[in-house]
């Protein structure tokens, strides 16, 4: 190195230690933030884990720790099963057998099952299960094509075809991808008695697969179960109201009086919209843990998990910005951050760069990582996902944001905007 490039070098040093410090800084920061917004996450993870009232089933003993206990009584209220399937085939059958399954044949049920026109062999599936079966408990609707003008979307329509065949005291809509267990039928039935209920609403045990479920599933579904607080939603003073698509039983009554599916025909996320509707009638909305009553896998793939997601979530906050941005803030925070921070500090320290602020940044960052465990543990009685993969929360957390910021995109300009391949 020549002489005049001394002054050249030093000009580099000093002018970078002072951004190499505003780094250190920030990442600092950042990291205070992430033990913060952990340390309140999982507190109100843990208040929802203990006050959320649970479903128990009518075939097992009721569980001292459920608010709403499972019954033993048969079912005198007559319950019709409505399953909306569009390119259902490598579900219906299975649930329709769980439906069937899920109370003795003298019990007041009818099942139908409406084809939404499916491209796959659904409808067929679903008739040759009707043949094998020979259930007089059990329709099989093809569905007509969406009336042209009326705004119709998502799964709104199968909905209100299935419902005008009906006659029954409740009806619940189920997802095809729900797989209910023995004695559920008579459980949320007579929860609904119990509770004066006009829509029962309950978070299945979530399934999980492939790891991108592993990774994804329980980082959205913790989002949503802090944002719509159980006892929030199941108070009447409070304007706050969620309802989860998958199990939703309605009194008839207080259905029709919604005007059904037809009355939010051109809304994207109906669940939580009539859940609102509920609430603003003046009716009543329960809303519970329901893992003894069914289970669901929700998505199989990684298309099924983004067009998914990405359909729902900004919909959902009904297009408000600011609660969106915010939601992924959260995964930002405690599942992005706290890596970031440690690789950086592991960094900083192996080349001799470290600080005391390096280290404390380093050890906040390891702390934060170890209560990511902690919040899948707590999740975990919720949503009925065991802690399985937590250390990838990181990149689970990456993949959230992702599907988040995608789903403004989608909402606001259309673009994309599709489930299964089929225009909403």
């Amino acid at each position: 190195m020549v002489s005049h490039d001394w002054p050249k070098l030093y000009f580099f040093v000093m002018t970078a230690k002072p951004f190499y410090l505003g780094v250190d800084l920030l990442l600092f920061v950042l990291m205070v933030a992430a033990l913060l917004g952990m340390g309140l996450y999982l507190t109100n993870l843990r208040r929802i884990a203990k006050t959320a009232p649970v479903i128990g089933n009518a075939c097992a003993p009721a569980d001292a720790t459920s608010s709403l206990p499972g019954v033993s009584s048969p079912l005198a209220s007559s319950i019709a099963v409505v399953v909306p399937a569009y390119n259902e085939a490598i579900n219906i059958c299975d649930c329709i057998q769980s439906v069937l399954a899920s109370a003795p044949m003298d019990t007041p049920l009818t099942l139908w099952v409406v084809d939404d026109q499916s491209e796959d062999a659904t409808l067929a599936l679903a008739q040759a299960l009707q043949q094998a079966l020979q259930d007089f408990r059990f329709h099989v609707l093809p569905g007509q094509a969406r009336p042209q003008g009326e705004g119709w979307r998502g799964k709104n329509w199968a909905c209100a075809q299935g419902a005008q065949h009906t006659e029954s005291e409740y009806l619940l809509f189920l997802d095809a991808d729900v797989r209910l267990k023995p004695g559920a039928i008579a459980a949320a039935c007579q929860a609904m008695e119990q509770t004066q209920a006009d829509l029962l609403t309950v978070i299945p045990q979530i399934e999980c697969g492939f790891w991108g479920e592993w990774l994804i599933q329980p980082l959205i579904m913790g989002l949503l179960v802090a944002g719509f607080d159980f006892t929030q939603v199941n108070d009447p003073a409070s304007s706050k109201a969620f309802a989860a698509g998958p199990f939703m039983c309605f009194r008839r009554s207080a259905y029709d009086r919604l005007g059904g599916h037809r009355a939010v025909a051109n809304c994207v996320v109906e669940d939580v919209e009539l859940a609102r509707r509920i609430k603003q009638k003046g009716m009543t909305l329960r809303f519970a843990i329901g893992h003894p009553l069914a289970s669901v896998r929700m998505y199989r793939t990684w298309q099924g998990i983004w067009e998914g997601w990405t359909k729902n979530w900004h919909e959902g906050s009904q297009r408000n910005l600011g609660v969106t941005l915010f939601s992924a803030l959260i995964p930002f925070l405690v599942g992005v951050v706290p890596w970031v921070g440690g690789i950086v500090a592991v960094w900083q320290v192996i080349s001799g760069q470290g600080t005391l602020e390096t280290e404390i940044t380093g050890a906040i960052a390891l702390g934060v990582i170890g209560l990511q465990w902690e919040m899948r543990r707590q999740l975990e009685p919720i949503l009925g996902i065991p802690p399985r993969y937590w250390w990838l929360t990181g990149i689970g957390a990456i993949f959230t944001i992702a599907i988040i910021l995608m789903s403004i995109v989608k909402a606001e300009t259309g673009w994309g905007w599709t489930w299964r391949g089929r225009s909403l």
